[in-house]
């Protein structure tokens, strides 16, 4: 069975609020390839689920236990970036509430 990654969050002590526009820039594309590399991972993480799910299916699956768990990884993962999601739409919409 597919080996099954963590998905590594940067810690907010590593974000300063004082940074020039030029690393602000930088963040934004720090930020975009986190998220790339997110989406990535969840998709490793749905596909390894699928196979589990196949396998159990199919009678293949050889530590039920290992499927179990790899189908609730996914689960998780999927639910946190739905949470992500909502949270960065929320925060869109709060941006175009904003009067300037």
């Amino acid at each position: 069975m597919a080996q099954i990654n963590n998905i590594s969050v940067p810690k907010l002590s590593d974000i300063s609020l004082t940074d020039s526009p030029s690393s602000v820039k930088e963040g934004g594309a720090n930020f975009s390839t986190l998220l790339k590399k997110s989406l990535d991972e969840l998709n490793v993480s749905q596909e390894a689920s699928d196979k589990a799910l196949a396998d159990m299916a199919s009678g293949q699956i050889k530590d039920l236990h290992q499927a179990a768990i790899a189908i609730g990884k996914a689960e998780t993962s999927m639910k946190l970036m739905l949470e992500v999601r909502n949270k960065a739409i929320s925060a869109y919409k709060e941006i175009l509430r904003t009067q300037v």
